[in-house]
């Protein structure tokens, strides 16, 4: 957009306002959790995990929180607008079978090293040094890759919308979200995702009904089908039938489908994010989150893009007003919203500029706020993750194993600072040098991809080899940046840069290359070769019998978690006994496998049984048929909210009584209301 729908102040005061707004707001929440419930991140254990005690439905609201980049609003409805119809649910469908899929491996951690802190730590128990370093560096280039996106993403849209400095952006939200996160640790920053998904789920459903309930430009389904219609007429789109945009027979919606999926299951499998929340669960109820999680997330990509990124192209049929005409062209024609090119579909911004027609400022401000918001959950969840794997497989590992908790605290604390300013640097490089959030998105899985398969067989499989698993790593990845380096020189004249390596063949060899090949070699060196492996070693990973053992870091072995006086440990943690009683394999057994046949069902279900038929039948939707398509979204997107806002509230409604009355108590006498340990109280009565 050439001229910024909202002044450069209204840029500043989202990014920095709201990041202090939140920040306040998690210093409040903590200071209320240590009052009236005994819970204290100044514990590392609460700090990283939440003492491994949170229920599911904070932690599928956490999921999704984490799962919604800024890709995810502005990503998903870029492809609604190059591919129409098929683009979101593609998008949609090949990000959330990772999550469902990922659900087997939160079982088989629970089973197989409950008491770990990062999934590293497993590898590096089970395979040694060598291992630890090499699978260590995909999942901190995942890490980086993933907050670049967040950070490219989000600095593009202020920048379009305020003319905000996109310099000054990419380090200032990172910023923001660092103080929080260190004020209020894993515990804290899940409820903080909570908001954010909460606020996220309104700011949507309001899209939603304006674009098909109450906008003078569409206003309805059917007004939505004429415009896309008429679009597809003038404009028609390469590789789908007919040239429209209301079919899923779509070629390049197809190639991107398979380039989602596989560059996602590097971002979700190799992310310390989603290992953080597994870890963070309750162990009787953690495949019950991730599969809610996954579930729910699929209606926000789905529903905005079919929303937002559809209503870029239809605008495109409506004239604008003579107010709004700048010179006519030579038909007499002035569209509302002119085509965007190719660079501001890669940032990302099709969604934004829909936003601001339809609604000016307010349709801005609303997306500048949305943005934000899941900017900044899924930068929290990348902060801590970072610093979890710097914390306790870096500086624990190799630099201080005797290190005291106060210590331990500090390292999460640096971590999470240092980590926000790389963020901040990793944007502004990027943006120099042209890189854009599509690109990335795209990109992704070449590097990523070929330690996928690797990692889900050594948190799993008792038979997956060292030497297999590692060698498909190394190899994959060399294999797919190969391959997708050869193709786009076969594709393009030898000509190399970041227009001619971002297209969609291009992106799919190396995507393909990547994970086939690691899957390959791990899998069949495993087979030949197998390991016979009893998981007794990751199982005593910090177990609470460990905890007093003289730390060890020789190789395949791990170091023992400094603990602190039974004095200082929050309330949650006094749940000890109570977890460790759902830590029985009998029950998690049962668990892997419900996760198992539901996740691979529903992946089916998503990937093949409904989208391939209907490609197939290269079907152009008729009225009703859209109809029915975009009702089955918002039906899904409030099913949706009541999962992840409402029946978090129900199943914390014991704690929520307990924070109530001890304010209750506090305003009528004042110092009452604090809690106090059931193991105070006895003493107590016993003194007494």
């Amino acid at each position: 957009m050439s001229d910024q729908v909202l002044p450069q102040g209204a840029g500043y005061g989202v990014v920095v306002g709201i990041g202090l707004f939140f920040s306040a707001f998690m210093v409040g929440l903590t200071a209320i959790q240590a009052r009236y419930t005994g819970v204290s991140p100044k514990d590392s254990e609460e700090f990283t995990s939440a003492s491994r005690s949170v229920k599911p439905g904070l932690i599928a609201s956490g999921i999704v929180s984490a799962w919604t980049w800024a890709a995810t609003l502005l990503q998903s409805s870029a492809v609604a607008y190059r591919y129409g119809i098929s683009g979101p649910w593609w998008y949609a469908a090949g990000a959330t079978v990772q999550v469902l899929l990922f659900a087997q491996l939160a079982a088989k951690l629970k089973l197989n090293a409950p008491y770990a802190h990062t999934w590293l730590e497993i590898v590096a128990v089970r395979w040694g040094t060598a291992a630890h370093l090499i699978f260590m560096f995909f999942g901190l280039a995942t890490n980086l890759i993933v907050s670049s996106m967040l950070v490219l993403g989000g600095s593009a849209t202020v920048t379009d919308l305020s003319g905000m400095s996109t310099i000054a952006a990419c380090f200032l939200i990172p910023l923001g979200v660092a103080i929080y996160v260190v004020v209020g640790g894993m515990r804290s920053t899940l409820l903080c995702d909570y908001t954010h998904t909460t606020v996220l789920f309104a700011i949507i459903l309001t899209f939603v009904f304006t674009v098909y309930a109450t906008s003078g430009y569409i206003g309805s389904i059917s007004k939505m089908h004429f415009l896309l219609s008429e679009v597809s007429t003038v404009a028609p789109v390469a590789g789908n039938a007919g040239g429209s945009y209301l079919t899923l027979r779509s070629k390049n919606g197809l190639i991107f489908g398979v380039i989602n999926l596989i560059g996602n299951f590097a971002t979700v499998f190799q992310d310390q994010a989603y290992w953080q929340r597994a870890i963070a669960s309750r162990p009787a109820t953690t495949v019950k989150a991730y599969l809610i999680g996954g579930l729910a997330w699929f209606a926000i990509p789905f529903t905005m893009a079919t929303t937002l990124g559809l209503s870029a192209v239809a605008l495109s049929a409506v004239p604008a007003s003579s107010s709004l005409a700048q010179e006519p062209t030579s038909s007499g024609f002035v569209p509302l919203l002119p085509t965007l090119s190719d660079a501001q579909i890669s940032a990302g911004l099709p969604a934004p500029v829909a936003a601001a027609t339809l609604l000016g400022k307010s349709g801005a401000t609303a997306m500048l706020i949305l943005l934000f918001l899941a900017v900044t959950s899924a930068t929290s969840a990348e902060l801590i993750a970072v610093s979890s794997i710097w914390t306790y497989d870096i500086y624990l590992r190799y630099i201080n194993p005797n290190a005291t908790e106060q210590q331990i605290l500090q390292m999460s604390h640096i971590g999470v600072a240092a980590f926000a300013l790389v963020m901040g640097i990793a944007g502004v490089i990027f943006y120099y040098i042209g890189i854009s959030m599509g690109w990335l998105y795209t990109f992704m899985g070449v590097i990523l991809g070929s330690a996928v398969v690797p990692i889900a067989l050594c948190i799993t499989w008792r038979k997956a080899s060292k030497v297999g698993c590692l060698s498909g790593a190394v190899v994959g990845f060399i294999v797919g940046v190969v391959a997708w380096l050869a193709t786009t020189a076969g594709l393009n004249n030898n000509l190399i840069n970041v227009t001619t390596s971002g297209g969609n063949y291009e992106m799919l060899a190396g995507n393909l290359g990547s994970i086939a090949i690691g899957g390959i070699i791990a899998t069949i060196v495993s087979l030949i070769w197998p390991e016979d492996y009893d998981f007794a070693a990751t199982r005593a990973i910090n177990s609470p019998a460990s905890h007093h053992q003289a730390p060890a870091v020789g190789e395949g072995e791990v170091y023992a978690e400094k603990k602190v006086p039974d004095s200082s440990i929050s309330s949650v943690v006094n749940e000890a006994p109570k977890l460790d009683n759902e830590l029985d394999s009998v029950g998690l057994n049962k668990a892997f496998k419900f996760a198992a046949w539901s996740s691979v069902a529903l992946t089916l279900i998503f990937m093949i049984l409904i989208p391939l038929p209907l490609f197939g039948a290269s079907t152009v939707y008729s009225v009703t048929g859209f109809t029915v398509w975009v009702v089955v979204g918002i039906v899904w997107a409030f099913c949706s909210a009541f999962a992840v806002v409402l029946y978090p509230l129900w199943e914390s409604r014991a704690a929520l009584a307990l924070i109530s009355r001890g304010i209750i108590k506090d305003i009528f006498a004042k110092g009452s209301g604090k809690y106090v340990p059931p193991e105070a109280t006895a003493d107590t009565r016993a003194a007494a």
